[in-house]
Parts: C-alpha cells; structure tokens; sequence
C-alpha cells in the first residue's frame, strides 16, 4: 500500500539554537512540556548523557520524566517504556532507541533536543507523535554544531562511502531545518511529494 507522506494533523516547528536563535535550550523544553502538562511526549537527544540530564533537570522542575538509552539494563529500559505506556511518566527523554514498538497513539508533543541524523530519522521520529489523528506538536532545536558532530562520527568510520553518506544526511537536515516556507511542503518534498501550503 502506498499513501502520503504528509502528516497534517503534526505541527512542525525549527528552532535554532545559540547567538541568534534559543540560548536556554533546556528551558524552552521546560516550557513545551509544561504547555503539555498530564499529556504524553518524547524528547530526543543525541547523547546518552544528555537524556540523563535533561530528564534529571525536568524532574527537578517537577515533570514526570523518565530517561531512556542503549547503556541502560533491559528491566530499566523495559521499566520506562512501561510507565510512559500506562500514564505513569508523561514525558521520556531518550536516544533514538527509544521508540521502536512504541505505539502509542496519544503522544501530543514530540522535540529534538538536537539535529537529527537525516531527514529520513526524522520523519520516522515525529511519526511517533499524533497517531490518533488529533494535533501534535513536533519541535526541533538544531545548530551548525550538530553538523560538526556528525562530521567527527563520520570521520571515526571506516567505510568512507558510509562517512561521506553521514556528513551529506546530516547537511541536508540542517537546510530542511533552516528553509523558509511550510515545513510539510519542504518535508514530503524530499521524498518526491507535491503538496500545497498547510
């Protein structure tokens, strides 16, 4: 079956960080997951020390928030998937290991704390929020820095043709997310989709 790329019902919104854009990333997170308050939502970071953190400082600013990434045991990761499942924890801060077999149907807010990988994770990712249909906000904070990241995973492969794709999917998220114009139209324009303006 085939059907569309567009997602309407997601509203999708960049911001930059640093001079010029967000200077206190963790506090406009802090903000979007208090506009959501008693409402499920996930927050993807690059690091596991980020998620670690991030989920660390929400609870402080007393968010339900759990942490999920690869480095932590099975019955700690299965632990968190379970409480954000029932409503225990609204909010999980994680790695893009989290998410695979999630399906929860009420996620009303989706953030990258950082630029994602390509604009195929992406897509995947912000597909986790809003799959009942009802609105979801799905907010990315990116930087240049996040590209340089990338630039030094990609220089730690071996397989140049896999460094070279890294550094390119990486270049090409950082302009989907600095392009001017209605973000659905420049998202599903990248997998060949003509839409009009949302």
């Amino acid at each position: 079956f085939r059907s569309s790329f567009l997602r309407p019902n997601l509203r999708l919104s960049a911001q930059r960080k640093g001079e010029g854009g967000v200077k206190d990333v963790r506090r406009a997170i802090r903000e979007i997951v208090r506009q959501h308050r008693g409402e499920s939502g996930i927050v993807y970071c690059l690091s596991r020390r980020g998620t670690e953190s991030l989920a660390e400082y929400l609870r402080g600013e007393g968010v339900r928030a759990g942490c999920y990434h690869a480095g932590l045991d099975p019955e700690a990761r299965e632990a968190v998937q379970n409480a954000f499942r029932d409503g225990a924890v609204d909010c999980v801060v994680a790695t893009i290991a989290f998410g695979m077999g999630i399906d929860k149907p009420d996620v009303r807010f989706l953030v990258h704390r950082d630029l994602p990988r390509s604009i195929e994770g992406y897509y995947q990712e912000i597909g986790r929020a809003g799959r009942d249909g009802l609105p979801s906000d799905c907010v990315l904070f990116y930087s240049w820095a996040e590209v340089k990241a990338y630039d030094r995973f990609a220089a730690e492969l071996e397989d140049d043709l896999a460094a070279t794709r890294l550094a390119e999917q990486a270049r090409a998220m950082f302009r989907l997310a600095e392009a001017p114009g209605c973000r659905h139209q420049n998202l599903v324009r990248h997998f060949d989709e003509v839409t009009g303006p949302c």
